[in-house]
């Protein structure tokens, strides 16, 4: 069981609820180490002042906020835990919205929120009370040296998730392509429509996989057993093709998948 990586409390109206934060998701990218081609040795990374010629150790090492160029003002340990903000061991619940209401694009990271024993019963209650009303709990928290926006809504195994949110200003503005503007066909909305219908489904992540880090891992064990090594087929160059021809061979596809 990873630790919790934040403790605190929720408040929701008069009632505290304790509770520790720990990582829902755990990556699994294939790693690789930089070597030096001529001997195969591990490249290292050295922190390296170029004032003094030397290389900087860690404990020597501080942060600083350039607020001109060249120009910086240091900060400590200790500014970062003084910042007044009560959302550094507080979580408030503010408001309560619908999921819906929230553009995808504002999620950031996803946690698991666990209630500390004296707070399983005011957890549920909030819980309970907030599927019941279809809404997500809003509120602000800070985690390592950052304020953000969050909700927490239950997950589908049982569990209950925080979300962290991206602020509005740290949304970039999309660029504008002008696609209320293409005339569509009537006949090519129904193709496309019925293509659509054909291939819905309700989403089961268990029958999606991650190919490529498994083809990336097959081709690593036959270099180590010095195997012969598979290349991957060159895909073909993308040509301008006619979208209704395109539309019925893919639906002609999809309901040989559908009734195969």
């Amino acid at each position: 069981m990873p630790r919790s990586i934040w403790n605190g409390v929720i408040t929701f109206g008069m009632v505290s609820i304790p509770v520790g934060l720990t990582t829902a998701v755990q990556e699994k990218d294939i790693s690789f180490h930089q070597l030096h081609k001529t001997c195969g040795s591990r490249v290292k990374y050295q922190k390296w002042c170029p004032h003094d010629e030397v290389v900087v150790p860690n404990d020597e090492i501080v942060r600083g906020y350039e607020y001109s160029k060249g120009s910086y003002v240091l900060m400590t340990e200790e500014d970062f835990e003084d910042v007044p903000v009560p959302t550094k061991h507080t979580l408030e619940v503010t408001a309560f919205v619908k999921a819906e209401e929230i553009d995808p694009i504002y999620y950031d990271t996803t946690y698991y929120l666990e209630a500390e024993e004296a707070g399983r019963k005011p957890f549920a209650l909030l819980m309970k009370a907030a599927r019941e009303k279809g809404v997500l709990a809003l509120g602000k928290i800070a985690l390592r040296n950052k304020e953000s926006l969050c909700v927490i809504r239950e997950g589908n195994d049982g569990g209950v998730m925080l979300e962290t949110l991206f602020f509005p200003d740290e949304i970039r503005k999309p660029v504008d392509q002008g696609l209320g503007d293409v005339k569509i066909e009537e006949k090519e909305m129904k193709m496309a429509s019925s293509l659509i219908e054909m291939l819905e489904e309700s989403f089961d992540p268990s029958q999606y996989k991650d190919e490529y880090r498994e083809a990336l891992m097959r081709r690593i064990e036959d270099k180590v057993a010095g195997k012969e090594v598979q290349h991957a087929p060159e895909a073909a160059p993308a040509k301008v093709v006619d979208l209704m021809e395109a539309l019925k061979k893919s639906l002609e596809e999809a309901k040989k998948k559908k009734t195969g």
